[in-house]
């Protein structure tokens, strides 16, 4: 007779696969880490870009190449004639001869200069960057979900290239003695696009899925709103800089808080028709720019109160420091009005809006996915 098995000794001889954790914990394929060092070097590469851009057009620089050469453009003249021959091509523009007709050629070159300077450092952009993508992709690398992001990063490298030389091309026929300033404009602040999406991918990619996913639970939604019309606010007044620094607006008016001793400059509606007022008349270009910086100052307060009240230490701390940033900003643009936009002092406030900028979106991203802490307040 065979005698009964427990139940309990049966089940214990079954063998059970180990459990296995989460989807959110399992291993993801991808080098976040070396994708982000590579993010880095782009970040700074474009902030150099755009120091570059300013000084171009602080020097009066960007016309003085004539062609659009993506590829053979990449080596400047190597002999006299080739140098004869450039100046030759400047010497057709508008620019020359309604403005620098006494130029001779030493100070071409050193126009020109400025500007190859310019194309060279996009091409050096635009080779780190396929490099860089063709090398994850090769290797299989790239972190799951990343292939579009890092792709786009290129297509906006490229479309970048061919509104530069859109811009150029402004200046180089009819009357115009400068490139227009709406392309400026838009040159520009695709160029802070770019720069504000390297800066989120490379906060992105600092933290595990895991983590952003769990600190998205914990995020505050209405400082997250409040963050993301400050970005927005930001970027309007970058293209509206950019519109000032298009046409010179920023040499003229130099006194604080009046405008050639007036509340609103009487000749802001001087031109016509009337809409090209808002792009090519220096005093309502400026005093456009001016009040913008005075309705983001106060939102920025607004936003920094908010954020300031942050139960999150390193939300808060950020908050602090873009609003500081701010202060420092507002006081550069001053100044440099009242100073008739020296080189120095022009440069260092478009690296300020730079600064500026990538501080904003720093707060925004820890609005959202906060940094867990402990009771004690740390890490």
């Amino acid at each position: 007779m065979t005698q009964k098995r427990s139940i309990f000794e049966d089940v214990a001889e079954i063998t059970k696969p180990a459990p296995k954790g989460g989807m959110i914990d399992a291993p993801r394929r991808g080098a976040r880490g070396a994708v982000r060092l590579w993010l880095a070097l782009l970040f700074v590469l474009v902030v150099a870009m755009i120091a570059v851009g300013g000084l171009t057009r602080l020097t009066d620089s960007g016309l003085s190449i004539t062609e659009w050469k993506p590829v053979t453009g990449a080596l400047p003249p190597m002999s006299d004639s080739a140098w004869a021959e450039e100046f030759a091509k400047y010497q057709a523009t508008p620019e020359y001869q309604l403005q620098n007709h006494a130029m001779g050629l030493a100070e071409f070159k050193g126009l020109y200069w400025w500007e190859w300077g310019h194309r060279q450092l996009g091409r050096v952009i635009g080779l780190v960057w396929a490099l860089g993508y063709a090398g994850f992709l090769l290797a299989r690398r790239i972190p799951s979900g990343w292939n579009g992001r890092l792709l786009g990063l290129g297509a906006l490298g490229g479309l970048q290239g061919a509104i530069g030389w859109w811009m150029v091309a402004s200046g180089l026929s009819g009357r115009m003695v400068d490139v227009a300033s709406y392309r400026l404009a838009i040159h520009l602040g695709l160029a802070f696009a770019i720069l504000g999406l390297i800066a989120w991918y490379f906060l992105l990619l600092g933290r595990s899925e895991a983590d952003l996913l769990q600190a998205r639970r914990a995020g505050e939604a209405r400082l997250f709103g409040l963050s993301t019309g400050w970005m927005h606010l930001a970027f309007a007044q970058v293209l509206l800089g950019a519109l000032v620094a298009g046409i010179d607006a920023g040499r003229g008016y130099v006194d604080w808080p009046l405008m050639g001793g007036e509340v609103f400059p009487s000749e802001a509606f001087a031109y016509r028709p009337l809409w090209t007022n808002f792009f090519e008349n220096p005093a309502l270009v400026q005093f456009n720019h001016r009040l913008f910086g005075y309705l983001l100052a106060l939102f920025g307060a607004m936003v920094w109160l908010k954020g300031r009240r942050s139960a999150q230490a390193f939300t808060r701390s950020a908050f602090n420091l873009a609003a500081l940033m701010l202060v420092v900003q507002i006081g550069l643009g001053i100044a440099t009005v009242m100073q008739a936009a020296p080189l120095g002092l022009g440069l260092s406030h478009q690296l300020g809006a730079v600064v500026l900028w990538v501080l904003i979106i720093r707060a925004r991203f820890l609005s959202r996915y906060p940094v867990a802490q402990s009771i004690r307040g740390t890490k």
